[in-house]
């Protein structure tokens, strides 16, 4: 099916809350075999002084890695204590250059050397860093600690995997509740958020409320989302400091490996000039550089499914700018290297365009927009026979579908 031409007016902007600033972690881990607290360490302290922000969320889909983040309102050391079996026996911390990561309040830890399909149960703690005295005195304040949630790590011997799409948000955190509720019981791997999330970026406190918290309560706390940017997350005055609460497999735009799919995430970048300060043209060709190596490469022509998740649609969208760049530089690499599938957002109208000959010879499936009854889930899943992606509206109303055969 397609709808009407997208228009401008169908998008909208508001205003947020007041500012606060935040720190971030880095790269490299350390365990701890046996945590032993003591006890008075590991009831959490009531409500009060030292609180979590967020929940801890989920940002890795790699076989034997995690990445767990969370924030707290005051600098701290920040660890997460995990385990199979039920078990929270094993401790990790972060570690940069040689040094333990804390006095931080945005706390990452990349969880290693984890088993393929395998539930771990784990929990986060951040104990609060009054002030260092001296060369290597530290003033301790309160320790505290979440509940205890699971993962399950993707197998990398999987013959099939799922997983879910929103796009087009603009800060409504209702929606995402909303949203996932059509999928009712059924399983899936992670979550993919495709773009516009948000109206502009603020400040943390606009990420935690309208992104993160929805989220956490919905699933990131023990399912993966992953996260590209859409031209909306190029603006406002947080713009900069938004990638500090995300971790992507490579970056802002990556590639992925999941059972028979290839997925390659760009970064469409801005749609429309702004303030002057994006040099979003720039940007975009060097992604294109970028995916055509890997189109090149051995595991894009073995993989049974190719799969591009952009917000910018390649066509079917706005005669900005951007769009018309997005077309440019994407859709005739999309074209000469047979993807099997583009799944997009941005213009608020949702659609299935199957191939058009002499126009674009791949499928693109383009998620709704923000208001009641044109809000879209996308549900992907992919075995050796077949990628099926299912569209339904927030009701829970079938609105689109399409189909791939695993045969070449």
């Amino acid at each position: 099916m397609e709808n009407q031409k997208p228009t401008s007016s169908n998008r909208r902007k508001f205003i947020i809350n007041a500012a606060k600033v935040a720190g971030v972690g880095a790269a490299g881990f350390i365990y701890f075999k046996g945590c032993n607290n003591d006890e008075s360490e590991v009831v959490p302290p009531p409500i009060g002084k030292h609180v979590f922000l967020t929940k801890p969320y989920l940002h890795s889909i790699a076989p034997e890695r995690m990445s767990i983040r969370w924030i707290s309102n005051l600098l701290s050391f920040g660890w997460v204590e995990y385990g199979e079996a039920g078990k929270l026996d094993q401790k990790a911390v972060q570690v940069k250059d040689g040094l333990v990561d804390a006095y931080n309040r945005v706390h990452e830890i990349f969880l290693g050397q984890l088993k393929p399909g395998t539930q771990y149960q784990y929990r986060v703690a951040s104990k609060q860093i009054k002030s260092f005295e001296g060369e290597d005195t530290i003033n301790y304040g309160e320790t505290i600690y979440s509940d205890t949630y699971t993962f399950t790590t993707y197998n990398h011997a999987a013959k099939e995997v799922s997983w879910l799409v929103l796009n087009d948000i603009h800060d409504r955190p209702e929606s995402f509740p909303l949203l996932l509720k059509p999928n009712k019981n059924n399983s899936y791997d992670f979550v993919f958020l495709n773009g516009d999330m948000f109206d502009f970026q603020s400040d943390e406190e606009q990420i935690i409320d309208h992104l993160l918290k929805p989220c956490t309560d919905a699933f990131a706390a023990q399912k993966p989302m992953l996260f590209v940017r859409g031209n909306h997350e190029m603006r406002g005055k947080f713009a900069h400091g938004l990638k500090d609460y995300f971790s992507n497999p490579d970056g802002l735009y990556f590639t992925c490996q999941l059972g028979p799919v290839l997925i390659i995430a760009l970064d469409t970048g801005e749609e429309e000039i702004q303030t002057g300060w994006d040099d979003s043209d720039a940007y975009r060709e060097k992604q294109a550089a970028w995916m055509e190596k890997i189109m090149q490469s051995e595991a894009y022509r073995k993989a049974t499914y190719r799969v591009v998740m952009m917000h910018i649609p390649p066509q079917y969208s706005f005669e900005h700018k951007g769009s018309q760049h997005c077309q440019k530089v994407f859709s005739p690499l999309f074209d000469q290297y047979k993807v099997d599938l583009v799944i997009s957002g941005h213009t608020h109208v949702f659609g299935v365009h199957p191939p058009v000959k002499g126009k674009h010879d791949y499928p693109l499936v383009i998620g709704g927009g923000p208001l009641p009854g044109n809000r879209t889930l996308l549900k992907v899943k992919a075995n050796d026979e077949q990628l099926h992606v299912e569209m339904l509206k927030d009701d829970g109303t079938v609105v689109g579908e399409y189909k791939v055969k695993g045969e070449r």
